[in-house]
This record gives structure tokens, C-alpha cells and sequence, in this order.
């Protein structure tokens, strides 16, 4: 896919000519806000990311005109992600903080304990195949509080036999905690896997009373 890299938008940026009696911005700050604007105002801007603090850490959060894309967990390399955003959605991506705004804030009163459900578009062009995409949609339906087995996430997406490529599509989620998918647990009441790490799973069954 074409288009300018996020160094290159930041650079014709930089050169851009400015409107008469505009001031340069010199802060770092300042700056990031300037390029960002700008990046909107001349349509260079595909996906915007921002950090999001969480309890156990900073993540990632990045969105596009669709909705949210991806949900970096504290754990997960944000080079890695934000370099397959730009190869398989759009190179055009900056950090543009109040472009993410909304999907910050409904994260932040989650963790706060004020928020139980999620009222976000999503962007599922990083999840490839289409039975993987029903089984985030069903995982779209297990609430607050509550958990499923693979097999049971298995069967809401059509499917009971396939816990395995459940197991997988859960574990390919680029949205996590939005699309709830450490509410899936093992058959046997094991917590399983989860992209953020065994203990990030525990804090937030533990943090909604699931376990």
C-alpha cells in the first residue's frame, strides 16, 4: 500500500508553508500537537495512535476513520505493532493524541470502575479469516463479569468442534479488553493464554469479580 511514511508525513509537515501570522512551534509538546493537526488538515493522516496508562503499565492505543484497530497491551512491542499497522492497514499513521481521545477515555473509566461495556466502533482489518472475525463478534456478547470456555466461544460463532481455531482467534484479538477476550478461560477452569500475560488475565477477571 502507498502513501508516506510517518517520517516523511512529519517532514513535509515540518516544510509545510504556514499561514500568514502563524508562529512556529518550538516545544516538543507543541510540536507533536502542530504535526498531528496539520497531518489531519492536509488528509496525510490514516491511523492515529496515543499511550494509554493502565494499571500494569502503558499501552497502545490506535485508531482509524472505521474505529479502533489496535490495543497494544503494557507487554507488547509498540515498534512491532505500530510497523504492522502501517504494512497491512496504512503507512500514514502519526501520534495524534486527540484523534484517540474517545477510545482513551472509555478505557480510562473501565480501569476507573466506571464503565462495564464499551460503546466503540472497531476496526477488524488486522484480523484475517472469517470465522475468526464471528468468534470476536461473540466474544462481543460475554459481558462484565461473566466467562466462557473455548468451546462454548466455539459454538456461539457457529462452530462447536473448532475450540482450537477458537483458541487461536482469541488469541489474534488486536482489540483486547474492548473485545473482551480474557473472558475466555479453559474447560477446566484454567485461566489459559493471553496476549497481555497470565497476569494481566488475572487482573482483569479479578477486577471484574469473574474469579
Amino acid at each position: 500500500m502507498g502513501g508516506p511514511t510517518e517520517a516523511e508525513i512529519r517532514a513535509v509537515l515540518r516544510e509545510a508553508v504556514k499561514a500568514p501570522g502563524e508562529s512556529s512551534p518550538t516545544s516538543g509538546t507543541r510540536v507533536e500537537a502542530w504535526l498531528a493537526e496539520r497531518a489531519s488538515e492536509e488528509d496525510l493522516l490514516d491511523v492515529a495512535y496515543a499511550p494509554l496508562d493502565t494499571p500494569l503499565g502503558v499501552a497502545t492505543v490506535a485508531v482509524t476513520d472505521r474505529g479502533l484497530v489496535r490495543v497494544m497491551l503494557p507487554n507488547e512491542d509498540r515498534e512491532s505493532g505500530l510497523e504492522r499497522i502501517a504494512r497491512e492497514v496504512s503507512p500514514r499513521i502519526l501520534e495524534a493524541p486527540a484523534r484517540v481521545d474517545r477510545a482513551r477515555r472509555e478505557l480510562d473509566e473501565y480501569f476507573a470502575g466506571r464503565r462495564r461495556a464499551f460503546d466503540l466502533d472497531v476496526d477488524l482489518r488486522l484480523l484475517h479469516g472469517e470465522f475468526y472475525r464471528r468468534v470476536l463478534e461473540a466474544l462481543g456478547g460475554v459481558g462484565f463479569g461473566q466467562t466462557l470456555t473455548y468451546g462454548e466461544i466455539a459454538a456461539r460463532a457457529g462452530n462447536p468442534r473448532a475450540h482450537r481455531a477458537a483458541g487461536t482467534a482469541v488469541g489474534s484479538n488486536p482489540v483486547p479488553i474492548v473485545v473482551p477476550c480474557h473472558r475466555v478461560i479453559r474447560s477446566g477452569g484454567e485461566l489459559g493464554n493471553y496476549g497481555g500475560g497470565p497476569e494481566m488475565k488475572r487482573f482483569l477477571l479479578e477486577f471484574e469479580g469473574a474469579i
